[in-house]
């Protein structure tokens, strides 16, 4: 995926979805039934936001059988190195970021990709 130009970055960072949905992915990549599940966001909600993301060159994704994961881009992490840092800041400010990240410690702790 290429990068978008920056007017598009910082649109796609211009809402509080896609704002938590980076917060989780900070620290690993996850399956979007996982982000579905920890952040109480429908299908169609998720996939919005993941699709605003992806083509913004911010995340990337790839399938594995019928799941599909999501992680921060590499060509995004490496061209803007200090971006991301400040990215990084502001998600771990959000006030929801450690209800979500809690909650989604739970469901990797219960359930897998197959049963959600």
């Amino acid at each position: 995926m290429r990068l978008s130009d920056p007017e598009t970055i910082f649109k796609a960072f211009g809402d509080a979805t896609r704002l938590r949905i980076l917060a989780l992915l900070q620290d690993h990549e996850l399956c979007v039934c996982e982000i579905e599940a920890a952040l109480s966001l429908s299908q169609s909600n998720a996939s919005r936001s993941l699709t605003i993301l992806k083509n913004a060159g911010i995340i990337q994704s790839r399938k594995q059988a019928q799941w599909a994961y999501c992680r921060i881009s590499d060509d995004f992490s490496s061209r803007y190195p200090e971006l991301c840092t400040a990215l990084e800041k502001i998600c771990a400010d959000l006030p929801s970021t450690k209800t979500d990240k809690d909650s989604l410690k739970k469901i990797r702790e219960t359930q897998s990709c197959e049963k959600m």
